[in-house]
């Protein structure tokens, strides 16, 4: 029987320079779901999200993705079907099919206006962008442009970074909506580090809770909200919904 984990954690630490910022994490993130990762600054979400594609390593134990260690596979490859998009959605110079075509150009492969085209139609984008200078485009288009270009490997997993801090009341909302929608039309995994909790609430299927390097709690959104658990409470406040 097919397993419905997508990632899983078995006892992960990260260590540098003697000092511990991810201790003993045991968790488990569930096929096609939206899992959001909140916590206070210095949590450690962030070097969680960097440990499942290798842009870090554990110092001790296990990362599992479709039962696999993550060191059983080639990075190149981790990072095709774990793509990654940040806060930054970092541009090349170039047109915006330049940007879309970048996954297939690190391939030696090329990307047809119709393929380009395609993408752009998935993230609400239009495809009368295909020649324009990716500098040109608003923060909310180059965030739309780069989940387009994370689409374009058919990844399994999303990690996305703090994808909307930095966007404006409706570029944000833009952005959640397309989430949901890549979610459940591309069936793939998410994983969200956001310091949003009233956002992490509404969108996600499940919600982990990072204090001090910790997961304290990974559950529902429902069981979150109506947790027994003091320091989840204490951090989540009057954010329940």
């Amino acid at each position: 029987m097919e397993s419905n984990i997508s990632v899983q954690f078995k006892n992960v630490e990260y260590e540098i320079e003697n000092s511990k910022i991810l201790k003993e994490i045991n968790a488990e993130v569930y096929k096609g779901k939206l899992t959001s990762i909140i916590g206070p600054s210095g949590a450690g979400k962030s070097t969680l999200l960097s440990l499942i594609n290798l842009l870090k390593s554990p110092s001790k134990g296990d990362i599992l993705i479709n039962d696999e260690t993550i060191n059983s596979y080639n990075p190149m490859e981790l990072r095709r079907k774990v793509q990654l998009v940040s806060q930054e959605a970092t541009m090349i110079k170039g047109t915006v099919k330049d940007n879309l075509e970048l996954p297939l150009t690190l391939q030696n492969k090329k990307m047809t206006d119709e393929e380009a085209k395609y993408f752009l139609e998935r993230v609400d984008l239009s495809v009368t962008f295909l020649n324009k200078n990716s500098k040109e485009l608003s923060g909310g288009e180059k965030q739309k442009l780069s989940l387009a270009r994370a689409l374009v490997n058919k990844p399994e997993v999303i990690l996305l970074d703090e994808v909307t801090s930095a966007l404006d009341r409706n570029s944000k909302q833009a952005i959640e909506l397309l989430l949901k929608k890549i979610n459940k039309e591309h069936n793939v995994t998410m994983i969200w580090v956001t310091h949003d909790i009233n956002q992490a609430l509404r969108l996600s299927d499940y919600v982990w809770v990072m204090i001090d390097g910790e997961v304290v709690e990974a559950d529902s959104v429902e069981n979150i909200k109506h947790t027994k658990n003091s320091e989840v409470r204490n951090f989540i406040g009057d954010k329940v919904l």
